[in-house]
């Protein structure tokens, strides 16, 4: 198991605990206290695992299960309030303002202000306290993150130092990458420092991230070496790992960073997650929907260009083609056929260009008025693309423009759209 997924099982056991027993309190004061009247007793267990469920949806939503290592006690105090606050606000229309067991509604609002402050407090307390465990164990180097420094000049001794001076930032060292190797192992500069060694060059960097399970890649570039920082970055390319670099004063003060702080020492995060869990689920939400209404409204042209493909040319009227999605997951995109059906028998994947001889009268027709790709709304509705979003390209050219165009993989960090800058 990763230490994201620990820590994420461990995450969701103790919120389980706390949201239970905040619902526990709250149901025995309720009704086997005496001090709320009501005619029905209501069930327990049920309604316990339904609240916690919803909680669950919301906690994710607000990303209270997103990596905590750069989060301080009070960042994820004041989530939690956040996340409880709207938590509640919403339970109080969609269940206690309907409380048939109590005849005053002043009860019901007081009973949802005493259930938000026992939920605020049972969860506050257990993530503190799990956070205060974890970094219990983080210093006695239990728990960290496998992380590579890409570099061997003094800004890589620096970033090293401070990594080894605060152990409870979770980064576990286990060695360096050096930009060039022919400087290693000389007197000045041995091939270990603070007993971490070497254990390659760049172009070792792909093998020594699966060889050693490497989660975070921390790059330490002197001035000189700025111009390799996407050689570094290339080399990452299809692997799932944090990536941070300390950057230059003008990338702070332009604005171009994403910054954190390694105890008084900026950090740029180079892949960070640039919509908020809440924000995704929506764009998701948005991309159903809209997709669905195009699907309905539109069957009746879509069936009148079914018939004409299939009048104009031999073949099925829908062409099927595998592209990369999210993550780099393979699936079948799904078009108007354009094309005659043995388009690409004599000369392999090949892209299509103006004028292109392979195309047919009708598909000519549809590519003209942007109709080829309608069809490609069911692919969003099945959850493989989105309305807006990269191009989603074929596995043999992702390979191709990944040698050449550096970053180009990051593209499969989301979900390929429909429309695009393409």
């Amino acid at each position: 198991m990763t230490t994201k997924a620990r820590d994420l099982a461990v995450g969701l056991t103790v919120d389980f605990l706390t949201i239970t027993c905040a619902y526990a309190v709250f149901y025995w004061f309720r009704v086997k206290s005496g001090a709320v009247q009501y005619t029905i007793e209501p069930e327990f267990l049920l309604p316990m695992m339904a609240v916690y469920f919803y909680w669950l949806v919301w906690f994710l939503l607000f990303g209270l299960y997103r990596p905590w290592y750069s989060l301080s006690r009070l960042d994820e105090a004041v989530t939690i309030f956040r996340t409880t606050a709207v938590g509640v606000l919403l339970l109080f229309f969609f269940i206690f303002i309907d409380d048939e067991s109590t005849n005053a509604h002043t009860n019901s609002r007081l009973l949802i202000i005493g259930y938000w402050v026992l939920t605020y407090t049972f969860v506050t307390t257990g993530r503190l306290t799990l956070r205060f465990v974890q970094k219990r164990l983080l210093r006695r180097g239990i728990g960290g993150r496998n992380t590579l420094i890409v570099g061997w000049s003094e800004k890589a001794f620096e970033l090293c130092d401070m990594v080894l001076k605060y152990p409870t930032l979770g980064y576990n060292v286990v060695g360096f990458a050096a930009l060039n190797t022919k400087d290693v192992g000389k007197k000045t500069k041995p091939n270990s420092y603070q007993s971490i060694r070497v254990l390659g060059s760049i172009v070792d960097v792909p093998r020594l991230l699966d060889e050693h399970r490497i989660q975070e890649v921390l790059i330490g570039l002197d001035t000189t070496e700025h111009h390799r920082l996407l050689e570094v970055m290339k080399c990452c390319n299809g692997h799932d790992v944090g990536m941070k670099i300390v950057p230059d004063l003008y990338d702070i003060v332009s604005g171009q960073a994403r910054i954190s702080s390694l105890y008084g020492s900026p950090l740029m995060d180079v892949r960070p997650q640039l919509l908020r869990p809440w924000e995704a689920a929506l764009k998701q939400i948005l991309d159903f929907f809209v997709s669905l209404a195009v699907v309905v409204i539109g069957m009746p042209l879509w069936l009148v260009i079914a018939a004409s493909i299939k009048v104009d040319s031999k073949g099925p009227v829908f062409y099927k083609q595998e592209r990369l999605g999210k993550g780099g997951s393979v699936f079948k995109i799904l078009k108007f056929r354009s094309m005659r059906t043995d388009a690409e028998d004599t000369s392999g994947p090949v892209w299509a260009g103006r004028n292109d001889a392979r195309v047919t009268s009708m598909g000519r027709l549809l590519r003209r008025l942007h109709h080829e790709v309608v069809p490609q709304f069911i692919n969003v509705l099945h959850g493989d693309m989105s309305l807006g979003g990269p191009r989603p390209e074929r596995p043999y050219f992702v390979e191709k423009l990944a040698l050449e165009i550096p970053l180009y993989k990051h593209r499969l960090k989301v979900r390929p759209g429909i429309t695009g800058w393409a």
